[in-house]
């Protein structure tokens, strides 16, 4: 049961990103070149990456006490929602290569964001504080990538980026 939790996750990620956009998954699988402390931070994505995944498949859904089952579930649930919208949002960037268009209104990485409020659902119906502790480490180490990605899109789009990150928050 617990790895049918994790079928939404790739179905959106990859089949539906691949479905509305072929390129826009090599995009999503880009890692902006690193400088100092972000080569570390992505060793430590990619581990913890691939730690929740294959720890997930150890991990049994409580059911008790209800209300932390149904408050996982809810947010959850609102992570599917948010990694539909996000990845439909990220297929379809303006003419210029720039995501300005639905939840990239409102934050600069849904994705990310979409990602932990997904797992944190996860966390709260398993009640496995070492998954609470590989999210967070992801959490943590996906931070630095995405200023890697900030100063690389800088580079390549210019001030138009720059006035996008004046408007837009990082996360929410």
């Amino acid at each position: 049961m617990e790895i049918l939790l994790l079928l939404p996750f790739f179905l959106i990620r990859f089949g539906l990103l691949s479905l509305l956009n072929k390129e826009a998954v090599g995009r999503a699988a880009y890692f902006a070149p690193l400088q100092g402390n972000e080569k570390t931070a992505c060793i430590f994505y990619q581990i913890s990456n691939i730690a929740i995944f294959v720890y997930i498949l150890f991990l049994k859904v409580s059911c008790t006490p209800a209300w932390l089952f149904f408050t996982g579930l809810a947010i959850y649930i609102a992570g599917v929602i948010l990694l539909l919208i996000s990845v439909v949002n990220f297929a379809s960037p303006s003419e210029n290569g720039i995501n300005k268009n639905g939840l990239y209104r409102v934050s600069r990485n849904p994705m990310y964001v979409a990602y932990f409020v997904f797992f944190m659902g996860y966390v709260l119906m398993t009640q496995s504080l070492i998954l609470l502790a590989l999210v967070i480490i992801f959490q943590i180490s996906a931070h630095w990538i995405i200023l890697s990605e900030e100063r690389w899109c800088m580079e390549k789009f210019g001030d138009e980026y720059v006035q996008y990150l004046k408007r837009v928050r990082r996360y929410i």
